[in-house]
């Protein structure tokens, strides 16, 4: 079977391409805006149509929160219109798409039990709101679809808050961190393992809907960067606690955005790694990379 993988620059993306070089049974092909433009539809189709596709994986979006307030149109073009080219596109080769969504859909509302795949969604911003939009024109396309909603995601790859709070703890002599915003770290080689193993065994078909996965477990921003410096061994840095008030932003993020995984755990019979354990792992592997 022929794979696309979209926004394969990304963290999801690169950890998608560490599971096929493991070796597959399907042919992967990994893409970007170089390679492909999503938001073109004609050219989305084309790459479905000549290379007979079956599968895509959309590992593209736009995630800079703060910058989608300013950036409205584009960022409903790259995380709603073009998710709709690609539904529409794999849908005419009767094929599945398998999406990456995010917590962001939730958080308007006070809650304080984990969000649900069947939960109404109450973005609090742009980023979230185009998410949104882009799982309802997968909705209103028909096209066979599994949704994958994850949160906080980090990796050994680009920019994420892993990264930049290893710098930080490393270099400062005291941060301020959020923690009165609750959720739970993913590790993006986590996520990808889950997804590449689904369609290895061919668990995608006849389980179509929207899934949430993060690791297990809860934490704030304030508990994650305390982890962080600890695994780390940066022990100098004195990380003190503080409301989010304290950082003024155009949007508000989710207060609680705690994931609930029953229904992936009990469909697909996988284990989810608690978030401290593979945290330590992606760590090693970032020291590592150092060395």
């Amino acid at each position: 079977m022929k794979i696309l993988v979209t926004g394969a620059n990304g963290q999801l993306g690169n950890c998608l391409r560490n599971c096929s070089e493991r070796g597959s049974k399907d042919n992967y092909i990994f893409t970007d805006v170089a390679e492909l433009d999503i938001t073109n539809a004609e050219a989305v189709k084309s790459m479905v149509k000549d290379n007979d596709i079956e599968l895509i994986i959309n590992c593209a979006a736009y995630t800079n929160v703060d910058k989608a307030e300013d950036d409205a149109e584009f960022a409903e073009t790259l995380n709603s219109d073009a998710v709709r080219n690609l539904a529409e596109a794999i849908k005419d080769n009767d094929g599945t798409l398998i999406h990456i969504s995010t917590d962001y859909v939730f958080g308007k509302e006070p809650y304080n039990v984990p969000c649900r795949e069947d939960q109404k969604g109450t973005p609090t911003g742009v980023y979230g709101m185009t998410k949104l939009h882009g799982e309802q024109a997968i909705a209103a396309s028909g096209v066979k679809s599994l949704i994958f909603r994850t949160a906080w995601l980090y990796s050994e790859y680009g920019k994420n808050f892993v990264k930049t709070m290893l710098s930080l703890t490393s270099t400062k002599p005291t941060l301020k961190v959020v923690f009165d915003q609750t959720g739970t770290p993913t590790y993006a080689q986590d996520l990808a393992d889950t997804i590449f193993d689904i369609i290895e065994n061919r668990r995608y078909k006849d389980n179509e809907g929207i899934y949430h996965y993060s690791n297990e477990g809860v934490c704030s921003w304030y508990d994650f960067t305390k982890m962080i410096a600890e695994i780390a061994g940066n022990d100098t840095c004195d990380i003190q606690p503080c409301h989010s008030d304290e950082f003024p932003s155009k949007v508000t993020r989710p207060s609680f955005s705690v994931l609930d995984k029953t229904k992936i755990k009990e469909t697909f019979g996988i284990k989810v790694p608690y978030w401290t354990d593979s945290l330590k792992t992606c760590i090693r592997n970032i020291k590592a990379n150092e060395a």
